[in-house]
């Protein structure tokens, strides 16, 4: 008697459901197989990729606003050749840049952070593998198997979250760097 194969969910022509719930349960999986730190390195990846959505809203819709508003301001200003004028357009500029650069400190923390935690999810399953070693007296595959698999989910999954907050910890912190500068060369002195 031969077993039927799983049917699929009947799901309506183009719909992403069924993929996006097989997405999930492959993350409980691994989550579950990598045992605590892998879910540390979950919600290390949650929160570095809320601030980068967080950032990417905040050049692309709040950042145009407030350079027009810092340029009608100092185009408004009668004195812009003093000292006090160059001072107040120092102060302009630094202040945008402050908004501009808020949650990086954060965000350049996580990165590294979530390689880290997989390493010290390596060396728990590690230990793991020398424990049931120990326990057992001898060597055998299927003992070491699930402390190699943990060590290994841990590793993969860290690097994974820090390889994907890399380009985008770069890009927002070279382009508030480039968007000072062009602000500062938009304010005429």
């Amino acid at each position: 008697m031969s077993k039927a194969p799983a049917s699929s969910p009947k799901v309506s022509k183009g719909s992403k459901v069924p993929d996006q719930l097989h997405l999930l349960r492959g993350i409980a999986e691994l989550a579950r197989d990598g045992g605590v730190f892998v879910d540390w390195i979950f919600i290390c990846g949650v929160l570095m990729w809320a601030l980068i959505l967080e950032r990417y809203w905040y050049f692309s819709k709040v950042l145009p606003g407030k350079i027009s508003e810092i340029q009608a301001r100092w185009q408004a200003r009668s004195d812009r050749s003093s000292w006090c004028a160059w001072q107040i357009r120092q102060a302009m500029i630094s202040r945008l840049n402050g908004s501009m650069t808020v949650g990086f400190p954060v965000m350049q923390v996580l990165v590294p952070m979530a390689p880290l935690l997989g390493l010290i999810g390596t060396v728990s399953g590690m230990l793991e593998v020398f424990d049931s070693m120990a326990l057992r007296g001898s060597a055998d595959a299927r003992s070491m198997a699930s402390g190699v698999s943990e060590a290994m989910i841990c590793t993969m999954t860290g690097l994974a979250v820090s390889i994907t907050g890399l380009y985008p910890v770069h890009y927002f912190r070279t382009r508030a760097a480039r968007e000072t500068e062009l602000l500062a060369d938009k304010l005429e002195f």
